[in-house]
């Protein structure tokens, strides 16, 4: 099917989004138009987020996502965020729920701007996340980087968020700690025959961490959303924390805090800010896009 479609630039904490309107359509973002995205530096990001027709009664779209590799992602928080602030905009709701690979995700904006999205419920069994080795207690893992007997990093926790995390503790700042390098290793270390996303997590109080991650299919990222619930269930169910904390996801440019609430029926919501950056139109199959001219600007 021929023809561009709407989409926004958009960033999540920084996480940079593509939000790509794909609706009234039968096909989809290619994988190619996704690499030839993220080579021009305008459209550079971490996820795509397609916005389908919605495929079960009750839902408001099917959202396809897309890594900046080509790759399928099953889940994107910060991206889920930019889609509700889009789509709120456009017609004035405040709750969506939509449909993706990992399942059903309900959203709302807030009157403050703030939008929280419903992750699900965290996934704990070591098949499921999944792990290439049974672990009966996949709070701690065994995995470590460096020396056995003084290891950099070590034991993370492993679980799911609709997609595979891991959580290393660290005792000092994420960003003393060379990610970049060690990220591409253990994001295809052969215990995550999925691939993982890699998070490094510091406890700074009683309810509040402060995260560095490299993710899945998109390397070092600004941000990312279900690796902030990943990171704050896994502090809750090792007694780090409680089941609310605030997230200082350490490469966010705005430093807005993540809030991250596990609540007592086992569902994770996240609660931050999205930002639209600018508009255009976008080829679903080649990549090729179009900016959309500014508004022009008239002094008074």
């Amino acid at each position: 099917m021929a023809g561009q479609v709407e989409f926004a630039r958009m960033n999540g904490l920084g996480n940079k989004i593509l939000v790509v309107d794909m609706r009234g359509r039968t096909d989809k973002v290619t994988a190619a138009a996704a690499i030839a995205l993220n080579a021009d530096p305008a459209t550079q990001f971490d996820q795509i987020m397609a916005i389908h027709d919605p495929k079960a009664q009750g839902t408001d779209a099917w959202i396809d996502i897309l890594n900046c590799d080509g790759t399928k992602a099953q889940a994107c928080g910060n991206g889920t965020r930019c889609v509700v602030q889009a789509l709120a905009s456009e017609t004035g709701r405040k709750t969506f729920t939509f449909q993706t690979v990992a399942g059903i995700l309900n959203a709302e904006e807030h009157e403050d701007g703030t939008i929280s999205v419903d992750m699900g419920k965290p996934v704990f069994a070591w098949d499921r996340i999944p792990l290439a080795e049974e672990f009966v207690d996949t709070s701690r893992i065994e995995l470590q980087i460096g020396p056995i007997d003084k290891p950099i990093l070590h034991s993370p926790a492993a679980m799911s968020m609709g997609n595979p995390h891991a959580i290393f503790w660290v005792d000092k700042d994420p960003m003393n700690f060379d990610l970049e390098r060690f990220g591409p290793m253990l994001e295809n270390h052969p215990m995550f025959p999925e691939k993982a996303n890699i998070t490094l997590a510091q406890v700074t109080s009683g309810d509040s961490l402060r995260t560095r991650t490299w993710e899945r299919g998109a390397g070092l990222t600004l941000a990312c959303g279900s690796a902030a619930c990943a990171a704050a269930v896994s502090a809750a169910r090792t007694g780090r924390t409680g089941r609310r904390v605030t997230i200082d996801v350490a490469t966010a440019p705005t430093r807005q805090p993540l809030v991250i609430d596990w609540r007592e029926d086992d569902h994770v919501v996240m609660t931050g800010p999205a930002e639209w950056e600018w508009s255009g139109k976008v080829d679903p199959e080649t990549g090729a896009f179009s900016r959309d001219e500014e508004p022009e600007v008239k002094a008074n």
